[in-house]
């Protein structure tokens, strides 16, 4: 008979150690347990059997792997330490980055938002269906996919569902200048790119022409409760229409600062937030872009040279924003990136040692969510607690006495 360590026949189940003759090792071995099946192909099987529109996408029931139903904090109780780690854009180009992060986050039993842009599941033949507010028909700052890469990205967001990921929006076509800009976009126009995003998603089926693909398995509508704007543009006439729609949050302001959040327009208002940014007497903004901005004077290709020191800077930066919240005011940690290889890839390489640091077992109270699930905490809690949260400044220790 094979070894098998003490760890291997704890997580194996009686049934399945009795198969291998190690429970009273009997001569005659028992038939073997059924397997149980994973709550994702569950949720998997059920979208296949009830499409949406054109099945496109299809209704998956309860979205598999979330936490236990939210509760209030009792009186004296300190905060978990959230932290939300989120993606804009959310394209797989055949780097291999979604996939990538996917398993990190499975790795440490984490989750993560996932803010898509429509127009990766748009055919560049199928561009004329996109009309932009003050953009030319088709146009596109961040262009469109190949098929492969449109295949590759709805397989990954397929698949990020079904592991308890948060699916949001990045909008469309990401204007970020000139007249056509989202800054000036009005409520109405601001609503017609969201209606434009959710139809090439619910409609990638009949775009792309592709037979052969499983359904994203979840009604879009929805599951879509909040988005980050490009560029963190334009939030201000966002807001009334993403409140008409019933969206919970929104993810687009700028220059926040590490506190605890509030809302707008009654939805929570969930900022990037200033960080501190080691070797330099001013904060930064928790994303790639905004990091890669400061040391390489927004060029995606700088000095190879520098690579090594940028990438140490950038992982102490997002582990001192971190160390910063769950030291003193457990304010929500929230990092923005992109699945990109700037400058070599070293933000990606930052971004995973970093999570790896904050996923450490030795933090029991460190919870790694979604936007969905920290806004489903906020909403559960007594509002006078959160009043005194939001009383603890940047930096400023959290005590029982702000319960």
């Amino acid at each position: 008979m094979r070894e098998i360590s003490r760890r291997g026949l704890l997580g194996m189940g009686v049934g399945a150690a009795a198969a291998l003759g190690v429970a009273g090792c009997s001569a005659r071995s028992a038939p073997p347990a059924a397997k149980p099946v994973p709550p994702a192909a569950k949720a998997a099987a059920r979208a296949r059997l009830r499409p949406i529109g054109d099945g496109s996408t299809a209704d998956a029931g309860e979205q598999p792997h979330q936490p236990p139903k939210p509760e209030p904090l009792e009186p004296g109780q300190k905060p978990p330490q959230f932290v939300i780690f989120s993606w804009d854009g959310a394209g797989e180009v055949g780097n291999g980055l979604f996939p990538r992060f996917r398993k990190l986050a499975r790795d440490h039993g984490a989750k993560m938002t996932l803010f898509f842009s429509g127009v990766y599941c748009l055919p560049e033949d199928k561009r004329h269906l996109y009309e932009p507010p003050n953009n030319p028909v088709g146009a596109s700052d961040i262009g469109y996919l190949s098929d492969e890469h449109i295949r590759a990205t709805l397989e990954n967001l397929r698949e990020a569902w079904l592991e308890g990921h948060e699916i949001g929006t990045h909008f469309n076509g990401h204007f970020c200048s000139g007249r056509g800009s989202v800054e000036h976009w009005t409520p109405g126009e601001w609503e017609s790119e969201i209606e434009q995003a959710v139809s090439f998603v619910t409609r990638w089926r009949t775009n792309t022409g592709f037979t052969d693909l499983d359904p994203l398995p979840f009604d879009y509508r929805k599951e879509l409760i909040g988005g980050r704007t490009p560029c963190l543009l334009g939030q201000d006439n966002l807001l009334p229409t993403a409140a008409k729609l019933g969206w919970r949050y929104d993810a687009s302001s700028s220059g926040g600062l590490q506190v605890w959040p509030s809302k707008k327009h009654g939805l929570w208002d969930l900022p990037l937030q200033e960080m501190p940014f080691p070797g330099r007497s001013f904060e930064v903004l928790s994303m790639d872009y905004n990091i890669l901005a400061n040391q390489s004077n927004n060029s995606t290709r700088g000095p190879s040279r520098h690579y090594p020191d940028w990438r140490r800077q950038a992982t102490e930066a997002y582990i001192a924003g971190f160390e910063r919240a769950y030291e003193t005011n457990r304010a929500p940690f929230f990092v923005g990136n992109h699945f990109e290889e700037w400058n070599g890839g070293i933000y990606m390489d930052a971004v995973e040692e970093a999570f790896k640091h904050i996923a450490d077992d030795r933090r029991k109270d460190v919870r790694l969510v979604s936007f969905r699930q920290f806004v489903d905490w906020l909403d559960v809690q007594s509002p006078a607690v959160l009043a005194r949260l939001r009383r603890l400044d940047v930096g400023e220790k959290w005590s029982a006495r702000d319960r």
